[in-house]
């Protein structure tokens, strides 16, 4: 146990992996950082195609359907204007010359097969999954609409069948109706992407007495690599030459650097911090750690696009009520002895039936939460986790980064000899004033925020694994670990072992060898973290924490927070494990994480959240990011969530409304009393519900998502 805590005062700089590289994902360039990109959108396939479906390979599905958007509005305004029946209802009389009639049958062609084209191509994936949703209903109704529309124009079929306008015009509303909604999740690059770049571009490979450079997939079993102090490690292997402190935090999600010396392994992807070492690579390729994190993440990803989006069920219930009337129409008016009306009102059933306003009331809600979310520092990657977040009844909280900061401070004192607390920490912090190590910087740090008067030191030296050295006052001051007492051959102090069961990190302060004291340091918990406990308490939610520490240390947290569940002691790679096994207990479970180690189980969740200071890694395979490191901002997912499913809700009724009344009229519901509803009027409807729909979304903008609103909302309502 006390290796690598013992492991103090490295020369190398070791922060936090997260904070130094990734800053772009705090506040609001990280907004810029995952939205703007218009290249790595790729979601959910044509955007419905079951789920999560392509990542990044679908390339740059955004400017896809910019692209088809504009270019099909260009085509659809002829095929509209030089519309015989479009003229007709607005009142203004075309030119009588042959050319004329040509215009939308020609054009409206182009428009079915290039504009409609991801949709047909989405309902025919949809008829092969036997999922109907709503790639299936927009492609019924434009090909409907298209055969009709041919039939009228060749004078086969009613001339009230020319719906070509009403085609061009659904493919440019659903067109975009799809670019919003992809431009508000474009996507950011595939978890599996940012696990190849822990790996350095090059490694240098032993070569007899000279070194060569080669790529990390060319090294075999047997070679030995050097690694540089603040490069990557290429390949999994063991040390046979030095020793140095790895921070292996991207692959463990500890935060503590770790000594690791000859004929220790050593993972791909690690960074050796304060010296270089000679490593034997001992496996490649798929049998190393990294391959396997990428296997799990992999496999998960792929068993989690079971979810459906509430628009697809809404367009399947929609498919079958379409169906169901047309057939309806078809026999009633042939049983009526008219088949050409039977022709007629069964063709207008089945364009009619496809809401223009369904394509649009879901993206309009998903872009501007997705918007308001990122402004409270939320930034949605996964239309799905944001529906499926207000069903979560147990939040998984890894505990390092996220409940803690990561990162050491002094929790406690215990001078010894005759001397106060403010002097063995004056006399501690002096002598570490010089060091660069996250444990010196916490101890300075607790001397600086008691405004303590820190004397001046001088011949300050460090050794690795043992501590430092100064002189202050002509005392020789030193700080260290076990070893450092072994050394001076000088015992611990006997609260050292109760603080060790709680999983802390012991330092003695000695002057002139004598031991004056003791600081104890641990991860600090975040005073944020009561507070989003107690809020997700309110909401009924269980909270467990997970954690690779001891069950004592973890108990300690868990008391002081008031968390439910704890899952101590586990190790990186069994994460998914424990997420499947809360699963399969019947519980919807939201996992916050931030390393690589996180992975596999944010993407077994059926809500993964990182939390924006972890590694690219974590970011890939969640669905929500968190730019700050507030776990309070876990409820603003939940507000978010709420609130966006509300205004979906709403939108599908209103979207959907309008059909259950339309259908049964076009189909001439109430024809013996003379009324049939006129093709027109239908679409003067249509455009009223899409209006609605429209504004209805944009009182999302009045959510105000910070982690301070979302967690006082949820307490206020529990209160009452």
């Amino acid at each position: 146990m006390h290796d690598d805590q013992s492991e103090h005062h490295g020369h190398g700089h070791h922060g936090h992996h997260g904070h130094s590289s990734h800053d772009d994902h705090h506040g609001h360039n990280g907004h810029e950082h995952h939205g703007g990109h218009d290249d790595h959108s790729g979601h959910a396939g044509h955007a419905g195609h079951g789920g999560h479906g392509g990542h990044a390979g679908h390339g740059d599905h955004v400017g896809q359907f910019r692209r088809l958007f504009w270019i099909m509005l260009a085509l659809a305004i002829p095929v509209v204007g030089f519309n015989e029946m479009f003229a007709h209802l607005v009142g203004y009389h075309l030119p009588e010359a042959e050319w004329v009639w040509w215009v939308s049958p020609i054009l409206g062609t182009i428009v079915y097969f290039w504009g409609g084209w991801p949709f047909l191509t989405g309902a025919v994936s949809e008829i092969r999954s036997r999922k109907p949703g709503m790639m299936l209903l927009i492609g019924l109704a434009i090909t409907v609409a298209f055969i009709a529309s041919w039939g009228a124009t060749l004078h086969i079929l009613d001339h009230e069948l020319n719906f070509w306008w009403e085609l061009a015009l659904l493919v440019v509303i659903m067109l975009l109706g799809h670019w919003i909604e992809m431009r508000s999740l474009a996507q950011t690059t595939s978890a599996l992407d940012s696990l190849a770049a822990l790996l350095p571009d090059e490694a240098e490979k032993v070569d007899g007495d000279d070194v060569v450079k080669v790529a990390p997939a060319d090294l075999a079993v047997g070679d030995v690599v050097i690694v540089r102090p603040g490069s990557s490690v290429p390949a999994d292997g063991k040390i046979v030459d030095g020793s140095a402190s790895m921070d292996e935090s991207m692959v463990t999600g500890e935060s503590k650097p770790v000594r690791r010396e000859t004929g220790d392994h050593v993972v791909a992807g690690t960074v050796a911090t304060d010296s270089g070492v000679r490593v034997e690579v001992t496996a490649i390729g798929d049998d190393t750690a990294l391959a396997g994190i990428q296997k799990l993440v992999t496999d998960a990803q792929a068993s989690s696009s079971r979810a459906q989006r509430i628009a697809d069920t809404a367009a399947a219930w929609l498919f079958w009520f379409a169906l169901g009337a047309a057939v309806i129409t078809a026999i009633t008016w042939a049983l009526l002895g008219m088949p050409d009306a039977a022709v007629v009102r069964t063709i207008t059933v089945l364009v009619i039936a496809c809401p223009h306003a369904l394509g649009l009331a879901i993206p309009l809600v998903v872009s501007i939460a997705t918007e308001r979310a990122a402004r409270g520092g939320v930034l949605v990657k996964d239309r799905l986790a944001l529906e499926s977040m207000r069903t979560v009844d147990s939040v998984l909280f890894d505990k390092t980064g996220t409940l803690t900061k990561g990162e050491p401070t002094v929790t406690a004192i215990e001078p010894v000899g005759g001397r106060n607390e403010d002097e063995v920490l004056a006399l501690a912090a002096a002598a570490e004033a010089d060091s660069e190590h996250p444990l010196a910087r916490a101890i300075v740090g607790a001397a600086s925020n008691k405004e303590l008067r820190v004397p001046r030191a001088s011949d300050f030296s460090s050794s690795p694994a043992v501590g430092v050295k100064a002189t202050v006052d002509s005392v020789v001051v030193e700080v260290g670990g076990p070893y450092l007492l072994e050394q001076q051959n000088r015992d611990e102090l006997p609260v050292a072992d109760t603080w060790r069961e709680e999983g802390a990190i012991i330092l003695h302060v000695l002057a002139d060898g004598e031991v004056i004291g003791a600081l104890r340091l641990a991860d600090e918990i975040r005073p944020e973290s009561r507070d989003a406990v107690d809020a997700l308490h309110a909401r009924g939610v269980q909270v467990v924490m997970i954690t690779g520490d001891a069950q004592a240390v973890a108990e300690t947290v868990a008391k002081d927070l008031g968390i439910d569940r704890v899952f101590a002691g586990v190790r990186p790679e069994d994460k998914s494990a424990k997420v499947k096994e809360l699963q399969d207990e019947g519980r919807k479970v939201a996992m916050v994480g931030d390393g690589v180690n996180d992975a596999p189980a944010l993407a077994q969740a059926d809500v993964g959240i990182a939390i924006g200071a972890g590694t690219d890694v974590a970011i890939g395979s969640a669905g929500v990011i968190l730019a700050s490191s507030d776990p309070r901002s876990v409820l603003s997912v939940f507000e978010l969530s709420r609130a966006s499913y509300r205004k979906m809700k709403q939108n599908l009724w209103w979207a959907a409304g309008y059909n259950l009344a339309a259908v049964p009229l076009a189909a001439g519901v109430l024809a013996p009393v003379g009324f049939v509803l006129p093709m027109s009027i239908g679409a003067i409807l249509m455009s009223v519900s899409t209006v609605v729909v429209a504004l209805n979304a944009q009182l999302l903008r009045r959510l105000d998502l910070t982690p301070e609103a979302s967690t006082d909302r949820i307490l206020d309502r529990s209160e009452r």
